[in-house]
Parts: structure tokens; sequence; C-alpha cells
């Protein structure tokens, strides 16, 4: 019956935590302290604290560390799969409708309208990086010339890399971390 418990929480949990891990905090509490008592207020902060150290996404982290506690292994296996089903349910849903009724001119239509948003999204994220990188704080500044000379320098020369030799993403953000990491240690 506690495997059944564990699945249908993390299932409800995994379905209407739309917005990310963040979002889906207040259901994880609701169903694992409040609704189940299966965790105390106190460890249930202490598997938010695990669940954000580690790789990966914080409902399905937690999951696994929540579906441990309560059932072992098995248990983790059973929380895990109760969050993953849903996304996995609605992904192939929308992958079979897209396939079907692609060539509809509507969904173009609607495809068309989101590539710009999903663009100004990334560019909105890349901005804040590089406005709290440089500035210390994500957002505009009230002083533009009050930087970090050196992390912009270390932005500067991670954007040529990338732009003018085309080193793999990967090695210029290793790269720039040992730069900023000496760096800032040296200055």
């Amino acid at each position: 019956m506690i495997y059944l418990e564990l699945f249908w929480s993390y299932f409800q949990i995994g379905l209407f935590s739309i917005g990310g891990g963040y979002a889906a905090m207040p259901l994880i509490e609701q169903q694992v302290v409040k609704l189940h008592p299966w965790l105390t207020p106190v460890q249930f902060a202490d598997i938010v604290t695990i669940a954000e150290m580690t790789p990966g996404p914080i409902a399905i982290n937690s999951a696994t560390f929540v579906g441990t506690m309560v059932a072992g292994v098995p248990g983790a296996i059973v929380a895990t799969l109760g969050c993953i089903v849903p996304s996995c349910m609605i992904v192939m849903t929308l992958a079979y409708l897209y396939y079907r009724f692609r060539g509809l001119s509507i969904i173009q239509g609607v495809l068309a309208g989101l590539r710009p948003a999903v663009i100004a999204m990334i560019a909105s994220a890349g901005i804040n990086l590089f406005l709290t990188a440089v500035y210390g704080k994500s957002g505009v500044p009230d002083d533009i010339w009050n930087f970090q000379p050196l992390a912009l320098l270390i932005f500067l020369g991670a954007f040529l890399v990338l732009r003018r030799w085309k080193v793999n993403p990967i090695k210029v953000m290793a790269g720039a971390g040992a730069a900023g990491f000496i760096l800032f240690s040296l200055f």
C-alpha cells in the first residue's frame, strides 16, 4: 500500500508542478509533510537542501530521497517513477499530436509565433547572467561604470574564443572558470 501512496503522491506532484522545481516545493510539502506525515518539517527542509545540492531536477531528487526514507530502494524507484510518468505521458502526447498535425497551417503559425518568444527568453537569461557576472547583481545597474573589469575581460575572451575559433563551449566554460579562479584569487 505504501508503494501505491508514494507513486500516487509523486504522480500528482509531477502532473501539477508546472513552472519548475521551486514551483513544486509547496506541492511536495503538502504531500509528504501534511497529507502523508512521512517527514517532519525539519526533515523536509533537509530533503530540499539535499535535492538542491545534487544534480538533477528538485522534484525527482526529492522523490528519490523521500522514497528511500519511507520504503527503501523500492520506494525510491516507485516515487521517482511516479514523478517522471506524467511528464513522459505529456511529452509523448504532444509529440504524437505534432507529428500527426504538423502539416496544418495553424500548427506552423503557432510554432512560428513561439520561436521569437523562446529566443527572447534565452536572450533574457543570457543578459541577466552577463549583468550578474559583470556587475554582481541582475538587472540594469545604477552606475554602468562600476563593473568588475576581470569578469568583463573573461567574458570578452570567452566570446572571442567561441566566435573566432569555434572551440567547444564546454572547454570554453572550463577555461573561463579556471581563468576566473586564478584571476580573482590573484587580484
